[in-house]
């Protein structure tokens, strides 16, 4: 009976590793997202560059922009948040400071692209 016990424990423990490392792939998935959003809005300062009045594709742009960096932090509170109720076993996880450092540089790289747009 003890070994089934056993067996039911470590089947939980590899479980919850499976969910850590499945929140870690979330994140990416949506700082993916998130990059997606700003290769958009670089896409459509292309396209629409010689657009009258210029100031409507760059609002465009910065709009999705926004929308990146809005991408950016939600999933890393989702990820903080979730890896906060997960305790790991044999996975070693992501700190919650790699999520928001990783969170800062797509950010901040995020909005000097978009001042680039507005300077071009």
């Amino acid at each position: 009976m003890a070994n089934n016990n056993e067996l039911a424990e470590d089947r939980t423990d590899w479980a919850e590793d499976r969910t850590i490392l499945a929140n870690e792939r979330t994140f990416a998935g949506w700082m993916r997202t998130g990059m997606a959003c700003v290769a958009l809005a670089i896409g459509l300062k292309a396209v629409f560059g010689p657009f009258e009045p210029t100031w409507v594709p760059k609002s465009v742009a910065s709009f999705f922009i926004l929308i990146a960096v809005f991408i950016f932090w939600a999933a890393r509170r989702q990820a903080c948040a979730t890896q906060s109720r997960l305790n790991e076993h044999e996975a070693q996880a992501q700190s919650r400071s790699y999520f928001t450092a990783l969170s800062i540089f797509l950010s901040c790289a995020s909005v000097l692209t978009g001042l680039i747009l507005w300077w071009l």
